[in-house]
């Protein structure tokens, strides 16, 4: 996921005019809570003058960094205090505030409103965004999959061809050949900064592919299993060998950092990425290729991400509400974001129609189509090779997941900065997984 974004613009969002209090509000308004990435603040600016002018509902918005807006967004709806109509949820939170019934319900509305085309946003994207009683709780803003990235010409200057579906004993092997290619050139960048969002994004997807799992379908803990420990082992010895400078402290900003300014020669990340790779000022456009993510017993292993919209269950302004998601996350609206400030900042990743635009596919001819591809053969709901308790490919979608993970990412981070081994990283991370585990299995035997 990439929080590096939402990080850099956190420290002026106090300055800038983004945040405030949610407003008031009479029948005409409603009041959006939603995170301060780029995207979302094209949509702010352009909302007045276009959203608010053709419907006369004027929004409210309160806009904070991503570590801010969840708790916010968490204390806000499982209170159901109602002062917030709309707010920007990932694929994370939604299944878990569905079942909670924080939010609503968006079928009726889907159904109601034809023009919105549900069947243009991606399957995976809408599957990702339902709960478990198949109706659906968000529509996308905009998502990403994950692909692996390389610098053609490096891997062309060394006689080493990139095969089209990589296995990760490919890529590793490709690593030590083109590391120091270039002077201080490594040969690929991966995740090593703790957090259940950072390191165990790429790191899960490993895991799921070599055949592990966090949990087994029945919550049995499996975090120091043999498929677990080989895939932990493999990304931290690869990225000890081959990986970037500063490993344990390089999350999705770094890694970006380093593709362009010539640090590495390979990085596995979000598909989002490829749009400041290929932007007109990068110093590696052009040069980059994209293949999709690497695999070892899987078909593919890329992840699924999506800031969406979902409507709080207790707003008086559903009606209202859904019509500002259904421009928001709309095919007129990426129209006018790219006429109007650039088909390099539609917000894509959502819907199918995206890809057949003519204009966007100038703009994004390197890479849309593996992003595309990247996530329709994403599956959240069967990522690896065996049935899981939870939705979610990088992570498992209950609300102890981001303790639990960021707790064992502390751990694998240490693993690769050489302060403890992975076997004893796991077999910690394998107890407090029990621990979750247990709960789970408590409450099924009621």
């Amino acid at each position: 996921m990439t929080v590096g974004v939402a990080l850099l613009l956190s420290a002026v969002s106090g300055c800038a005019g983004w945040g405030g209090g949610a407003g008031g509000g009479g029948t005409d308004s409603i009041n959006v809570l939603m995170v301060n990435n780029p995207q979302m603040v094209d949509l702010q600016q352009l909302t007045a003058d276009n959203f608010t002018k053709d419907t006369g509902i004027k929004v409210n918005f309160t806009v904070l960094p991503e570590n801010d807006v969840r708790d916010k967004i968490s204390q806000e709806f499982s209170s159901q205090a109602g002062q917030y109509d709309v707010a920007s949820l990932s694929n994370f939170e939604i299944p878990i505030y569905a079942k909670s019934k924080w939010i609503a319900p968006l079928s009726d509305y889907i159904t109601g409103d034809p023009s919105f085309d549900q069947d243009d946003v991606l399957k995976p994207m809408t599957l990702s965004l339902s709960g478990e009683d198949g109706k659906v709780y968000g529509e996308p803003f905009y998502g990403e999959s994950s692909f692996l990235m390389y610098r053609k010409d490096v891997l062309a200057d060394k006689g080493v061809t990139m095969p089209a579906k990589p296995t990760w004993q490919e890529v590793a092997d490709i690593a030590a050949k083109v590391d120091n290619a270039q002077p201080g050139m490594r040969g690929i960048c991966l995740r090593g900064q703790p957090g259940w969002g950072q390191i165990f994004a790429p790191l899960t997807t490993v895991v799921n592919t070599f055949g592990g799992t966090w949990f087994t379908q029945d919550w049995q803990a499996q975090v120091n299993s043999p498929e677990f420990t080989e895939a932990t082992k493999f990304y931290v010895d690869l990225v000890r060998a081959h990986g970037e400078l500063g490993a344990p402290q390089a999350g999705f900003t770094e890694c970006l950092n380093n593709l362009i300014q010539g640090n590495v020669a390979m990085w596995y990340d979000a598909t989002s990425a490829a749009g400041s790779l290929e932007a007109p000022n990068s110093p590696v456009k052009g040069k980059i290729g994209y293949v999709p993510a690497p695999v070892v017993k899987t078909d593919s292993s890329g992840w699924l991400y999506a800031w969406s919209w979902s409507i709080q269950e207790a707003s008086k302004k559903k009606d209202n509400a859904w019509k500002f998601i259904s421009w928001a996350s709309g095919k007129d609206y990426e129209t006018l974001v790219g006429e109007k400030l650039g088909w390099s900042r539609v917000p894509a990743g959502k819907r199918a129609s995206t890809y057949d635009n003519p204009s966007y596919l100038k703009e994004a001819a390197a890479f849309a189509t593996p992003t595309k591809e990247a996530i329709e053969t994403a599956d959240p709901r069967n990522p690896g090779t065996q049935p899981r308790p939870a939705i979610g490919i990088q992570f498992v979608d209950i609300p102890e997941f981001p303790d639990l993970g960021t707790q064992v990412s502390q751990d694998v981070s240490s693993a690769i900065a050489g302060r403890m081994s992975v076997d004893e990283a796991l077999k910690r991370g394998q107890e407090l997984a029990d621990d979750v585990a247990e709960r789970y299995r408590s409450r099924a035997a009621k």
